[in-house]
């Protein structure tokens, strides 16, 4: 019998353990991932300190993050032609020398116009690297064992976000903005020296590579161009929609329709192509897709949650940027925690009830959240992000132990590119919806509440009475202490549309995760290959 026979359709010959252990691959990628994620959202507590610093507005600075992301948008669907074309430990090697490099000149940039370049090119090496990571464990791990072995490889990808604004914030008040890319540096070159060392390019893999040149380099080049125009176009009109008012801003408007065109021409051109940049076929099969319709929840409630706790803990309640990062920080070391577990046990049965677990938890989360009040206490903040990321893991694991289920071995890389498409297309979905919401729903809740502050309302008046007398008693004169009270009850008023707002988001995430659980049970199929138990 076949190797392939044996297990499943994996074979240990796409391995890039070579006689070393596949558990010290594991770990070793799993130190450029920490790396890059965290990226992601480290920058974004020290926004005004780099404005500052450049003598640029804060409006100005988001281009830091902004830029980022759409770099990491256009590489990653293409990151697995580029793979194998290129190589995959000699690409992997090239994006972590790149993120690196870029890294040290982003902490240098003596300009914001040279820190947005510079970012630029430190995001087109991060988002190549995720691609090359889980092709690597895909083929390195058969499948009975995949799923300890991407649990510890989402270890790194969901506990970093969850890190990334204290640790962010520690820096920037302790040092300066610039150390939140100069920690890169070690840790990028420790990572290019291990991966050099220790990972290996399969035999299988270089044959492939050989027979896919053959016959000549052949790049897509028009589908290149139009899945670059359609990621940077989505990402632009995602990032500054809720800021530029959204379809009442023209350029918002002209960004969508060159997003939707490029989209549309770009499925209809790779359908046709010969050697297409991205095989948007595998979206065809019905596990895949269906791992990549989780994956983008996963993302919407991971990176949306990441934005809205720290700002809601900085704008309604009196937290500095270290202390909402710290309470937010019991979260990642639950997941810390949970994401071995998770690992060991999701082999016990079919990945789509883990999955419908996870979502159910999710949503059982956000339904707990709800119970927000103006005097919620540290220890409330973190026992919500506790239960708000519990069930993340038994999510995340059998998420991609669908997606590569019945995958054929040499498409793993595209596969990988596309998963991690979902997770960071959805986080970009998932930052716009929350925003979005809470704008829309805090001028709602204040519209609402200010229709009970009339002077012919009862309890208006005595709120005014109670608030003049107590201002005078503070030494304020009569016309004085009246402008206070009337500027205290529009202040509390502000203050409770804007929880409210918050509340109707965890409740909109809340149902949304409900929502997914019968469809998962319904539409994901019962993974094929050998037995689910672990060995």
């Amino acid at each position: 019998m076949s190797d392939e026979a044996r297990h499943g359709g994996w074979s240990p010959s796409r391995s890039a353990a070579g006689d070393r252990n596949p558990w010290l691959v594991a770990v070793i990628v799993s130190i450029a991932t920490f790396m890059v994620v965290l990226d992601t959202s480290i920058a974004n507590v020290s926004l005004r300190y780099i404005a500052g610093s450049l003598g640029a507005s804060i409006d100005e600075s988001t281009w830091v993050v902004t830029t980022y992301l759409i770099a990491n948008a256009v590489v990653l669907p293409v990151s697995g032609w580029l793979s194998n074309v290129i190589g995959r430990k000699r690409f992997y090697m090239l994006c972590v020398a790149l993120f690196t490099a870029s890294s040290l000149l982003c902490g240098l940039a003596p300009s914001l116009n040279a820190l947005i370049f510079f970012r630029i090119l430190q995001g087109l090496g991060g988002g190549g690297m995720p691609t090359s990571e889980q092709a690597i464990l895909a083929d390195t791990f058969p499948p009975q064992r995949r799923a300890q072995a991407f649990a510890l490889y989402g270890i790194a990808v969901i506990v970093a976000p969850t890190f990334g604004p204290t640790l962010g914030g520690w820096i920037t008040d302790n040092y300066s903005w610039h150390w939140i890319f100069f920690i890169n540096i070690p840790i990028g070159i420790v990572s290019l020296i291990l991966v050099n060392w220790v990972l290996v390019e399969p035999e299988t893999l270089q044959r492939e590579r050989r027979e896919y040149l053959a016959g000549g380099l052949r790049v897509d080049w028009i589908g290149f161009a139009l899945i670059a125009l359609t990621f940077g176009s989505l990402e632009f009109v995602l990032d500054r929609g809720q800021e530029d008012d959204w379809f009442k801003s023209n350029m918002i408007i002209a960004f969508s329709l060159v997003a939707t065109a490029a989209f549309v021409f770009f499925v209809l051109w790779e359908l046709t192509e010969r050697d297409p940049i991205v095989d948007i076929r595998l979206l065809f099969r019905r596990q895949f897709s269906m791992a990549f319709l989780v994956m983008l929840t996963v993302g919407a409630i991971l990176f949306g949650s990441n934005q809205i706790m720290p700002q809601l803990l900085q704008t309604g309640f009196p937290y500095t940027a270290e202390l909402s990062g710290l309470a937010v920080m019991p979260g990642g070391l639950a997941m810390l925690l949970v994401m071995p577990i998770a690992g060991l046990v999701t082999g016990l049965m079919q990945p789509k009830y883990w999955i419908a677990i996870g979502l159910g938890t999710v949503a059982l989360a956000m339904w707990y959240s709800t119970n927000l009040t103006p005097d919620a206490t540290f220890w409330f903040f973190a026992t919500v992000r506790i239960l708000q990321v519990i069930g993340l893991p038994f999510l995340f694991i059998p998420i991609n132990t669908i997606a590569y289920d019945g995958l054929p071995q040499n498409k793993t890389a595209e596969g990988s590119a596309l998963i991690n498409v979902a997770r960071n297309l959805g986080g970009g979905f998932g930052v716009s919806l929350a925003n979005t919401l809470l704008l829309q729903r805090s001028q709602f809740h204040h519209a609402r509440l200010m229709e009970n502050m009339v002077p012919s309302s009862p309890v208006f008046q005595s709120t005014v009475k109670q608030l003049n007398e107590y201002f005078i008693h503070q030494g304020a004169p009569p016309p004085t202490a009246q402008s206070h009270a009337y500027g205290l009850i529009g202040q509390t008023v502000s203050g409770q549309a804007s929880l409210m707002a918050y509340i109707d988001v965890f409740y909109t995430w809340g149902i949304f995760a409900a929502v997914l659980v019968p469809v998962v049970l319904i539409l994901i199929r019962r993974i094929s290959g050998p037995r689910v138990a672990m060995h």
